[in-house]
């Protein structure tokens, strides 16, 4: 088995009219990779009618619902996270619970409100009574603040992971920008944060130093936008693991922290 923990997908109100041919490429690209889960998310309308990081509840809802019916069309191949914008917390908890309920099996929270401010408690009070996971969007290392968006870094997810002991957290794409050897120092101690590996950096090191900064098991392989660099990683950890612990990487470590169930077979 293997569990892409981060993917994404689009749908007919995103910017890009060739919305199908992206959605069944990441489907075919899967494939060939031999992904059996792709654990997905729509972030709202991609910024096509409210800012892909600041998406207006409408437009969570609508992401979502698609979200649910590639889930039900793909289902057993696709799982969804409910993104929320927890701007709107009533909004937020609502969504969660309606998406819960039709069968998404984690929490998608991106760069609407930084990772560290109690805004997000109610969040992941919900994710702990449901026993989800929270895939957070990270910037490695966070040096000023960007355009459109309140992004996080480790330090400021570590903060809130300490305040939400039993909840597991997933660091988004730790290849996906910035200086990740600043991230990994600030998560040795927080055993609550598992490392998605996705993103289109493929540095030389990178792979060692998340196994010497948390360890095996809890590193989650993952694409994110681009699948061939996810295959890559997925090559060179067969190339520095044995085959007991490639599996922790591949699939174990992910059904672990998903509701049990969630990966027929699992």
């Amino acid at each position: 088995m293997l569990i892409d923990v981060h993917a994404h997908f689009l749908h007919d109100r995103t910017p890009r009219a060739d919305w199908r041919e992206r959605n069944a490429s990441r489907l075919r690209a899967g494939e060939r990779v031999g992904i059996t889960f792709h654990v997905a998310s729509i972030l709202g309308s991609w910024g096509h009618t409210s800012p892909t990081y600041f998406p207006s509840p409408a437009d969570c809802r609508y992401g979502n619902d698609r979200m649910l019916d590639l889930q039900r069309e793909h289902a057993g191949r696709i799982r969804g996270y409910v993104a929320v914008n927890p701007n709107y917390t009533d909004d937020a908890l609502s969504e969660i619970r309606r998406c819960l309920d039709a069968g998404m099996i984690g929490i998608k929270l991106a760069a609407s409100r930084r990772a560290d401010d109690r805004l997000l408690d109610p969040v992941c009070r919900l994710a702990a009574e449901r026993g989800v996971p929270v895939l957070h969007h990270v910037w490695q290392h966070r040096r000023r603040d960007y355009p459109a968006q309140e992004a996080s870094d480790a330090r400021e997810l570590a903060t809130l992971a300490g305040r939400h002991p039993t909840v597991p957290f997933i660091l988004a794409h730790i290849g996906g920008g910035g200086d990740w050897l600043h991230s990994l120092p600030l998560l040795r101690a927080v055993p609550n944060i598992l490392v998605d590996l996705s993103g289109s950096g493929v540095d030389g090191g990178m792979l060692e130093a998340c196994l010497d900064a948390v360890g095996v098991e809890r590193l989650l392989w993952g694409c994110d936008l681009t699948i061939e660099t996810g295959w890559a990683k997925l090559r060179y950890l067969e190339y520095l693991l044995p085959a007991e612990e490639i599996e922790l990487v591949r699939w174990r470590n992910a059904a672990r922290i998903f509701p049990r169930g969630a990966f027929p077979a699992d």
